[in-house]
């Protein structure tokens, strides 16, 4: 995996930097917006830093991410598979597809989810 996923965060950890209430991380969740995986030994949910960019000091959500995670579970993907796949380096792309999405290279992701599909 990339240095994105390096860094897990909790819901309270997302809410405390985007600066709102835990309930909307979780509508995030619901709303494709973020992706979330259990891990640990409580068996969290966790979201990869590499979710979030910061411009001018500001940090957000990847705004990216909701279409390309739409289409990966239009695809069939779990959300563990989802994130396993966001996180490694596809051949076509040359870098993880969350690498590309942070590079704008949305269409190129998603013309790669596009042959997964079928």
């Amino acid at each position: 995996m990339s240095n994105e996923t390096s860094e897990w965060l909790s819901i309270p950890e997302i809410a405390e930097l985007l600066g709102v209430r835990q309930r909307e991380i979780r509508n995030m969740l619901a709303d494709n917006r973020l992706l979330a995986v259990r891990r640990g030994e409580n068996n969290a949910l966790m979201i990869p830093r590499g979710e979030l960019t910061e411009k001018e000091g500001e940090i957000t959500v990847l705004a990216s991410l909701r279409g390309t995670v739409t289409a990966l579970r239009d695809a069939g993907f779990s959300d563990d598979e989802a994130m396993n796949w966001l996180n490694r380096v596809d051949d076509e792309l040359g870098v993880t597809p969350l690498e590309a999405l942070r590079s704008s290279r949305v269409k190129a992701v998603r013309r790669v989810i596009a042959a997964l599909a079928f």
